[in-house]
């Protein structure tokens, strides 16, 4: 257990901030704290000038920014020039995180203001302030402000860090410090609280200098609690029984942070609120006329106890393309069309709008550069400059240049939320695998009153189940499942199954919340070696059908029985094709496909190469046994014909300027398709088709389903699918309003018969 705790510790940082609040809930029986060596005040020599360091700027993380330093009661910056990572090392560790994960030249976060104190900044990456580094010497630069450094750092912060180390001088003027404390977390006083999920309510807790200390709420405001919820995956606060918590904090001895909190409440992170006032506490044991800080927090939705009403059906913002909860691309929703929003001056502060607004806390991240894939369609907002308050990200002041240069869906924002802290991932492990990503499935389940690991059995286990458990383990998308483990030999005293006939949809958070057979256990196999396991991937391919594309090369064609041999040898003709005379036509509805990989990695088939299946008609290696359905239907949705590629060759047909072409099909070659380029189905290959020789006329519903078995894991099934109308006289035909599903407002989905993203086939 402590094991399995250790792991998820350094990979899960979606739950980073939040594992604080559970220590006393008992999740991990037998858990203690492991020991480590607390920070000490670093000794400087009498000679090193006293500074202090900040992150400032356009922040897309809490813990980045541009570097300033505070020198002889001002403000400067660091001029990048000879700045490396072991610099950036010197700046996170003095600000209390434990390393630093990168920096940033030519001042990306927004250039700063004052004096240039460092210039030429030589470290070795040991020295325990940044005034110890060799440089031309504090205040003297020939830079400009256009050349400030910035760093990131990492989320982890230094066990044991004493805050305000070196500011013992008068000089410096506390209100102006960002708040640099180790750790902070809700602890629940009241026992009703004790034992909800999440943590909703309690004192809020800051460890500094590795004690655990209340904060005294004699300068406490709501702006403050705002910003304490956000951190923990709540979008607001509300009220709570201020007596109730007098009374008990009476009983209580107290020990007390000597200063108070000053956020303006559209901050994303507690490290990015100044510090108050230096706090009078006698014998740190009272509180002036006060009493600890209490907050109590409001969940979204999705994270409430009981169902919330409220909420509006068709909201005006999405994320689509995450690996977890809380993640993903931003879409909104615009004169009933869904696109995207350009990174330009998109900043933590707006992310946490849109965080907020879809029930979450505020942004750990804002991302930018289409980092969790492309959409598709309009790019509806760019230079989003947001004041915080805002209730939806479309009420934020915006650019109207339609005009505007550079915004193709290579710069979509995403956004990385605060999430509550569920429990989820404490009662799901992955067991002998060659590293932290793979594994054989192993949960915890309560049987005869305890609790026990028991494996999941195999059959009928896919890849929308090994999603889930890639997602409630915060280790991404998952890349395969496993119905055999038998590489994978886990815990032995975990063999046996204690769950089995999982069905999921792939949305859900935790395994658990899939349909299952619950006590009735039933796996004719057994478990260990033919359990369940899954290999997750930090990144996924996306395919995207240009439903443009279909609409443009839609056509009849009129082709001979003697020439569609090969067609019906893999099934590509309707039923009645088999009673047709060799000298008769089949009706054809011929098309083109363009199937673009907008995700985040390229798409491979599942089989193995040594598995792929030679077709002496075609002529190629055929690597997927069911690639796209087509689909003709009624108005109320009845299929009236149907295609589909029996078997799929999958290659780099063409690409985005700068991506070279890594598949072809030609002479046994790799076959997939490349993160930023498409294949292409010319509507003159055989099987690019539906046989409509036995369709009468009318209006119908074009539907084509990309990877419509779930073959390969994608980041996005939703955009799956796309639908046209279609009129067919007889002798024309036409195709006209193709888009992607849920590519339109809900009003307009309702006007096309069936479902609206790819759920097309009952497992």
């Amino acid at each position: 257990m402590l094991a399995l705790w250790s792991v998820s510790f350094v990979l899960l940082c979606i739950w980073r901030f939040s594992y604080a609040q559970y220590e006393h809930l008992g999740y991990l029986p037998g858990y203690q704290e492991p020991a480590q060596d607390l920070y000490t005040i670093p000794e400087l020599p009498k000679d090193t000038p006293r500074i202090q360091l900040r992150l400032a700027g356009e922040k897309r993380k809490h813990n980045e920014g541009r570097v300033e330093v505070f020198y002889e009661g001002e403000w400067g910056t660091v001029c990048d020039d000879d700045f490396t990572i072991h610099a950036a090392q010197v700046v996170c560790r003095e600000l209390g995180y434990f390393e630093a994960v990168s920096w940033s030249p030519s001042s990306k976060y927004g250039k700063g203001e004052g004096r240039i104190w460092f210039d030429n900044v030589r470290c070795t990456g040991n020295e325990r302030s940044l005034a110890q580094c060799e440089s031309n010497g504090i205040g003297v630069s020939d830079c400009k402000h256009t050349e400030d450094v910035g760093v990131v750092c990492s989320d982890k912060r230094i066990p044991g860090f004493k805050f305000m180390l070196l500011c013992k001088f008068n000089v410096i003027r506390v209100e102006s410090l960002n708040i640099q404390v180790e750790d902070v977390r809700i602890r629940p006083i009241l026992s009703t609280y004790r034992k909800r999920i999440p943590v909703t309510e309690g004192y809020v807790e800051v460890k500094d200098g590795g004690k655990w200390k209340q904060i005294c709420d004699d300068e406490w405001t709501q702006m403050n609690s705002r910003v304490i919820c956000g951190m923990f995956g709540f979008p607001g606060d509300k009220r709570y029984n201020t007596r109730v918590y007098k009374m008990f904090a009476r009983r209580r001895k107290q020990t007390y942070w000597d200063y108070s909190i000053n956020c303006t409440g559209n901050e994303a992170h507690l490290s990015s609120c100044k510090l108050g006032h230096t706090l009078a506490i006698k014998a740190n044991s009272t509180c002036e006329q006060g009493s600890p800080v209490v907050v109590s927090c409001v969940p979204g939705r999705a994270f409430a106890p009981a169902p919330m009403a409220g909420y509006k059906k068709q909201p005006l913002v999405r994320l689509r393309g995450g690996a977890v909860v809380g993640e993903g691309r931003v879409e909104v929703l615009k004169n009933g069309e869904w696109g995207t929003i350009c990174d330009d001056s998109w900043n933590l502060v707006a992310a946490t709008v849109v965080c907020r607004e879809l029930g979450f806390g505020s942004a750990k991240e804002a991302l930018s550069g289409g980092q969790l894939g492309q959409g598709m369609g309009p790019v509806h907002m760019n230079e989003v400059k947001c004041s915080g308050f805002e209730k939806s990200v479309t009420e934020c002041p915006f650019s109207m240049d339609k005009d505007s240069e550079g915004c193709s869906h290579e710069e979509d924002a995403g956004v990385r939320c605060n999430v509550p802290a569920m429990g989820f991932q404490q009662r799901l492990r992955l067991s002998g695998g060659r590293n932290p990503f793979e594994g054989r499935v192993e949960v915890l389940k309560e049987r005869n009153g305890s609790l026990v690991w028991g494996t999941v059995c195999g059959e009928g286990w896919g890849i929308m189940e090994a999603m889930v458990v890639c997602r409630q383990l915060g280790l991404g998308f998952a890349s395969h499942a496993f119905q055999e483990t038998w590489n994978w030999p886990g815990a032995v005293n975990a063999d046996s199954v204690v769950m089995s006939g999982v069905r999921c949809a792939g949305t859900e958070m935790s395994l658990s919340h899939c349909l299952h057979h619950g006590e009735y256990l039933s796996c004719p196999k057994g478990g260990g070696r033919f359990a369940a396991g899954v290999s997750c991937s930090e990144t996924a391919p996306d395919l995207v059908l240009n439903p443009q594309v279909v609409e443009q090369t839609t056509y009849l064609e009129d082709r001979p029985m003697f020439m569609l041999q090969c067609a019906y040898e893999e099934n590509c003709l309707g039923s009645t094709s088999s009673s047709t005379p060799a000298n008769s036509y089949r009706r054809l509805l011929r098309f083109s496909s363009q199937i673009h990989n907008n995700g985040q990695s390229d798409f491979r088939p599942k089989a193995s190469r040594e598995s792929w299946v030679w077709h002496d008609c075609h002529r190629h290696y055929h690597s997927m046994e069911v690639f796209t359905h087509y689909d003709l239907l009624s108005n109320n949705g009845t299929k009236v014909a149907e295609g589909h590629k029996a078997s799929f060759c999958l290659e780099d047909s063409e690409c985005d300027e700068g991506i070279e072409k890594r598949y072809e099909c030609a002479n046994f070659g790799e076959q997939g398709i490349t993160l930023g380029c498409w294949d292409t189905y010319r509507h003159d290959i055989d099987c690019q088709w539906v046989d409509i020789t036995d369709v009468k006329p009318g209006d119908y519903i074009f539907q084509i389903v990309i990877n419509p078995n779930y073959e390969v894991a994608e980041t996005d099934y939703t955009n799956n699918i796309v639908k046209c109308r279609c009129r067919y006289d007889g002798h024309r035909i036409w195709m006209y309003n193709c888009h992607i599903g849920g590519s339109f407002s809900a009003e307009t989905e309702d006007t096309f018969p069936g479902l609206i993203n790819n759920q097309v086939t009952h497992r």
